[in-house]
């Protein structure tokens, strides 16, 4: 299965990277690496996951953050990238 990170999730990527780097030199690096190792799996594990608002849900393993997606066509499109510990009616918006 082919893996797609649509250019919002880039983005929620990229935010999680300037907040981590900010706690510590490398951090951020250290969560990129960790996410796109998550979202890699979905090569493999696509469709797997539970549903939340209407998309899959890959949950991060070292970091608290959930990976929304859809499969379709053979294709996992990665919509976003969210902090769990955020209020869960800005993630409701933001998927709706």
């Amino acid at each position: 299965m082919k893996v797609t990170i649509l250019d919002e999730a880039e983005q929620d990527l990229l935010d999680g990277y300037c907040f981590y780097e900010a706690q510590g030199q490398g951090l951020g690096d250290y969560f990129l690496d960790s996410l796109f190792a998550d979202i890699d799996s979905l090569r493999f594990y696509a469709g797997i996951h539970a549903q939340c608002h209407g998309y899959h849900r890959l949950l991060s393993r070292r970091f608290p953050f959930a990976v929304y997606y859809r499969v379709e066509d053979g294709f996992a499109g990665v919509r976003a990238v969210l902090d769990c510990r955020r209020d869960p009616e800005r993630t409701k918006n933001r998927l709706a």
